[in-house]
């Protein structure tokens, strides 16, 4: 057997349902964005609801948006009959996932939701099902084929309900605004919160910790500085002391193989001029893309009026666990 034939035909009976999907995208989708966009303004919450495998596209759904600071929760149909309903209130919005449009658990509590005057979002592969019907905006998430060689089995339909609920979530994130900060501080013990929320301020060696010299000081005492400071780099100023330079271990390297006698030298005749510099305020995120797309090691931090408030080493970095 070619398994990985027998792969291939899956994943692309998938992605030709998922073009279908693509395909049908309509003006039902906006306002299936705006109804949540609405609840949320007003103070309301997405309530989710499906039965066996929607239901775990429900709970993908619900930790998607919750992650995005769009208010979210999943509700288990037969809790709901026995209490659980009390979660719901006026001008929540309501998901409702299921590929038959039939499934009883998920009907039996309709009644009861859209007494509530909640707004109902029915995501069906049946569009005229009783739950497209009864629903107040409707998505159709039909496919021609299952994945599954027995085209029994959840596949494309699932595939096509996660999607479209991402497509939903993203869409709702732009729409509100939401920014990369935002998701900073609804993710800070991981290393992209730490990445997102960190500074430079945060990370930069400063006073005593970096070492500065002005252009006319010698190769031998920036060496001695980098070694009493233990950095990699000496930030080298001007009569006004705003940055005119940088000279690295590497500069000196490069130095070195040409120059006998280089630590008489003057260090502004073999520095990095106009180094590349971030304001202290800036995020660790845009650190370590500058460090990359220059690739360099060392980064200075400078004010407003590119004087140095301190020296970023790659080193620091991975220290914090930013990198």
């Amino acid at each position: 057997m070619d398994y990985q034939e027998k792969a291939r035909r899956v994943i692309q009976l998938e992605i030709d349902e998922l073009q279908r999907l693509h395909d049908r995208i309509d003006g039902s989708f906006g306002k299936a964005v705006q109804a949540l966009q609405q609840a949320l303004t007003q103070g309301g919450k997405i309530i989710i609801v499906g039965v066996g495998k929607s239901g775990n596209i429900c709970h993908k759904l619900a930790a998607t948006l919750n992650s995005t600071g769009a208010t979210a929760t999943v509700l288990n149909c037969q809790d709901a009959l026995h209490g659980d309903l009390g979660l719901v209130d006026e001008g929540d919005a309501i998901i409702a996932f299921s590929y038959s449009g039939e499934t009883r658990e998920l009907l039996d509590i309709l009644p009861h939701l859209k007494r509530l005057r909640i707004t109902l979002i029915s995501i069906t592969g049946q569009p005229k099902s009783t739950l497209a019907s009864v629903g107040d905006i409707s998505l159709d998430v039909h496919v021609e084929r299952e994945a599954c060689p027995l085209n029994l089995a959840p596949t494309s339909s699932t595939t096509n309900m996660l999607v479209l609920g991402d497509a939903l979530a993203m869409t709702l994130l732009e729409a509100r605004g939401f920014k990369k900060e935002d998701f900073a501080e609804l993710h800070p013990g991981g290393s992209l919160g730490r990445t997102l929320l960190t500074k430079a301020s945060d990370i930069m060696r400063s006073g005593d910790d970096i070492a500065i010299l002005g252009a006319q000081e010698t190769i031998q005492c920036a060496l001695e500085k980098m070694t009493a400071t233990r950095t990699g780099a000496v930030i080298i100023t001007g009569d006004d002391q705003q940055v005119i330079g940088i000279f690295t271990q590497g500069d000196f390297t490069r130095a070195f193989q040409t120059q006998n006698d280089l630590a008489k030298g003057k260090v502004g005749d073999y520095m990095t001029v106009n180094p590349i510099s971030i304001p202290a305020d800036k995020l660790a995120a845009e650190v370590l893309a500058l460090l990359e797309d220059h690739r360099i090691d060392d980064l200075v931090v400078v004010d407003s009026n590119n004087r140095p408030l301190g020296l970023i080493d790659i080193q620091d970095l991975t220290r914090l666990h930013i990198l």
